[in-house]
């Protein structure tokens, strides 16, 4: 009983991570579900990523093909493809899917103990207070040099690749939440992972998760 009550009153953490094209965000990702995990206090609990999980369980909730996945993607088609596309019936609204999308991270951040990449996550679920919310930025120089060594590109399709993308993500938090994604009021921390090792990096917000989940 007293092991009841004790579990009862300790937070259900949760991370968002939102990062910069380049910014070492996977790597972040991955070895802080490892530190989360390596701390965790009650081994009942496990820590895990939801990363492309999410939409992936949102087509699958809706009972669409796989082919539907890239509507949920941050690097959204054009509103005119999927106007047309929505109006001859090849799929539900962007708006419909972007709504289980979000109904699904908040979800996830309830039930605690997980790591939500990308897609507002952070906006999302900001009213709930067992969340740290952390951005990762970085110079576009390291930046490119994070992206030759994890997709052997050069310099200049590196730099292209980091820019597409970054207007994309830019767009969908703007359309989606009317929201600048670079306001650092929208998250607990943001980190320069110019300055900080990723092992540093992964300590820095594990300190902060493990102070979250201390009893009320």
């Amino acid at each position: 009983m007293d092991f009841q009550k004790k579990e009862s009153n300790i937070k259900r953490p949760f991370v968002t991570i939102s990062y910069e094209v380049g910014a070492w965000g996977l790597s972040v990702v991955e070895k802080l579900c490892e530190y989360l995990q390596k701390i965790e206090i009650n081994n009942e609990h496990v820590w895990k990523v939801m990363d492309k999980d999410l939409a992936e369980k949102v087509v699958e909730d809706v009972g669409l093909p796989k082919s539907s996945l890239h509507y949920l993607s941050e690097s959204t088609a054009s509103e005119i493809e999927d106007s047309l596309e929505y109006l001859v019936g090849l799929h539900p609204s962007r708006f419909t899917l972007v709504y289980n999308m979000n109904r699904l991270i908040l979800r996830l951040a309830e039930t605690g103990y997980v790591i939500i990449v990308g897609r507002g996550a952070n906006v999302i679920s900001s009213k709930l207070t067992q969340g740290i919310h952390v951005r990762l930025t970085g110079s576009m120089d390291n930046r490119i040099r994070y992206i030759k060594e994890h997709f052997n590109v050069g310099d200049l399709e590196a730099k292209k690749f980091i820019i597409k993308e970054n207007r994309r993500r830019t767009k969908y938090f703007r359309k989606y939440f009317d929201r600048n994604i670079n306001d650092s009021a929208l998250y607990s921390m943001v980190i320069n992972t110019d300055m900080l090792s990723v092992e540093d990096i992964v300590r820095v917000i594990g300190t902060l998760v493990y102070k979250n989940i201390r009893p009320l």
